[in-house]
């Protein structure tokens, strides 16, 4: 693969070394009271360009945590269907520069022909969903259907969002990261990454899973953030049948999410949830009326 080296930095310029940071580095800040001014050494959420480049192509550049590159390389290419499978990435190496990260991926000619067509060499920003799709075609693609699945107990669905917080050791520090899981169907999380962008998170499980041999059909996402349509996509296109989300989703994610045939969750916190698209994969209590549905809808309108 060809070396393109990026332009070399001054002496001092903010970006120098970026490309060689960790996902969290301690800064100073001065924490303000009423009466009250406190210095202090507090972890921060690093942010960091991620180029994408396909057989020494620049693809896209991606705002991302530094951590599971290689996840993300092929999380990502499968969630926007640049390759089929993780079997037509014939190589993955993360460079570090100066200023930003390569993810340098080797490709066969013909995935790169599909590529070069799509005419995309774009900026994104902090896990940007649309990763410089130039047309609304191209954003608002066909959605792939989605298996049936197994059954979701509702209880499973309680235990997965209460793990969750184990694996959220960045944000713990940070308190600056979306968290994306993947669990089987009673709950148990199996693989679990962070970033500042949600759909990075995401596009890192799905590239873990890729990358171990794990059907993604056979459990469930849970979400620290919203449910946005490009989410439910990328849910979608990796065969992943339920998405579940801490916080809302949007219309257009509800409305995609029914055409693809998948279960969409929303507001999963502690022991409660709203299902917004094909609930017949839970198992669940009978609906409540009278009261408690005037309960539901006044807890639903609540802050996300």
């Amino acid at each position: 693969m060809t070396e393109r080296l990026p332009p070399t930095l001054r002496a001092g310029h903010p970006l120098l070394g970026l490309g060689y940071a960790e996902p969290v580095r301690h800064y100073q800040r001065l924490r303000l009271g009423e009466d009250v001014a406190v210095e202090s050494e507090v972890p921060v959420a690093e942010e960091v360009p991620v180029a994408f480049v396909y057989n020494g192509r620049p693809h896209v550049v991606m705002m991302a945590t530094p951590a599971d590159l290689e996840d993300f390389a092929i999380g990502f290419s499968l969630s926007e269907e640049i390759v089929a499978s993780a079997a037509e990435i014939e190589q993955v190496e993360a460079v570090r520069y100066s200023q930003g990260i390569e993810l340098q991926m080797t490709v066969s000619p013909a995935v790169a022909e599909r590529l070069s067509a799509r005419g995309r060499q774009l900026a994104g920003r902090t896990g940007c969903g649309l990763c410089g799709v130039q047309t609304i075609d191209e954003a608002l693609r066909e959605t792939r259907p989605v298996e049936s699945g197994g059954v979701l107990e509702t209880g499973s669905l309680w235990r997965a969002e209460s793990e969750l917080r184990r694996f959220q050791e960045y944000n713990r520090a940070t308190e600056a990261m979306h968290a994306a899981a993947w669990a089987t169907f009673d709950g148990t999380i199996r693989v679990a990454r962070e970033d500042v962008g949600r759909h990075n998170a995401l596009d890192k499980v799905i590239g873990a899973l890729a990358r171990g041999g794990v059907d993604p059909r056979g459990g469930f996402v849970v979400m620290t953030s919203r449910a946005s349509y490009e989410l439910v996509q990328k849910a979608a296109v990796a065969g992943i049948p339920v998405l579940a989300a801490v916080s809302r989703p949007t219309g257009l994610a509800i409305r995609l999410a029914e055409a693809a045939g998948l279960t969409l969750i929303g507001l999963l916190r502690g022991r409660t949830a709203s299902v917004y698209a094909h609930g017949e994969r839970l198992r669940h209590p009978a609906p409540a009326g009278g009261e408690g549905a005037a309960r539901d809808a006044q807890e639903h309108a609540g802050g996300d």
